[in-house]
């Protein structure tokens, strides 16, 4: 069994109904999250903005906010890919225990019910997670300004570490408790790095990069039971 294994059978699931609502949710959450942020940051930035504008030989002209505005809004598409990521670790917060009862009901039947966490708990997780994928892509914003070349290969390996840690994290916890799950994780350090390395790529896809966050966690649940399996 492999990475790819995991991901197929992960992917295999869309047809599953019950799997399919968690995808339409991620996905809503997503675009809603995303939506926001373009709001906000073109609302702010209309307030800096006159309403009209003079130029030498040209004179007044009238439309310079509506053109930024407009312009502002492709470039928070373009900017999309770089916020897919913490994005992506603050909605999944929210879904990874739906995500991980649709695949283990389906995949690995007979399993003891776990507890849920309540949502205070869920939120201030994500919180916290949210703030070290902002803290650790700031930090090597440095290495991307000086490694343009390998500056995507530097961003999936960053985010692919964090993402990855986080999924299996939240994951094996479910059956394992905190401290079992870490034990696990640093076990299988190289192989989860490598997962989260693959899942950070889909991730700064546009469009493609909605789908991600749900089957990334299937595939860290599938990871999980293998690797804990074989332990």
């Amino acid at each position: 069994m492999s990475i790819f294994d995991d991901f197929g059978k992960s992917l295999s699931q869309l047809g599953d109904p019950r799997f399919m609502s968690v995808v339409l949710k991620a996905i809503g959450l997503t675009l809603a999250t995303l939506i926001l942020v373009s709001i906000v940051f073109v609302w702010t930035l209309g307030l800096f903005l006159p309403e009209t504008l003079t130029l030498p030989w040209i004179g007044e002209i009238s439309f310079v906010a509506s053109v930024v505005s407009i312009a502002a809004i492709f470039l928070m598409f373009g900017l999309s890919i770089f916020l897919m990521i913490p994005v992506a670790s603050l909605i999944v917060g929210f879904l990874a225990e739906d995500i991980a009862d649709a695949v283990e009901d389906k995949h690995y039947p007979g399993l003891p019910d776990v507890g849920r966490l309540s949502w205070s708990e869920i939120f201030g997780d994500s919180l916290k997670f949210l703030g070290l994928v902002i803290l650790a892509n700031l930090v090597a914003l440095v290495f991307y300004l000086f490694t343009a070349v390998f500056a995507p290969l530097v961003f999936w390996a960053v985010n692919g570490l964090l993402l990855g840690s986080e999924y299996f994290h939240l994951v094996a916890a479910r059956r394992l408790g905190s401290a079992g799950a870490r034990a696990l994780r640093r076990k299988h350090f190289g192989h989860i790095w490598m997962a989260g390395f693959l899942m950070a790529i889909p991730l700064s896809i546009p469009v493609l990069s909605l789908l991600v966050p749900v089957l990334g966690v299937a595939t860290f649940t599938h990871i999980f039971h293998r690797v804990n399996t074989s332990a």
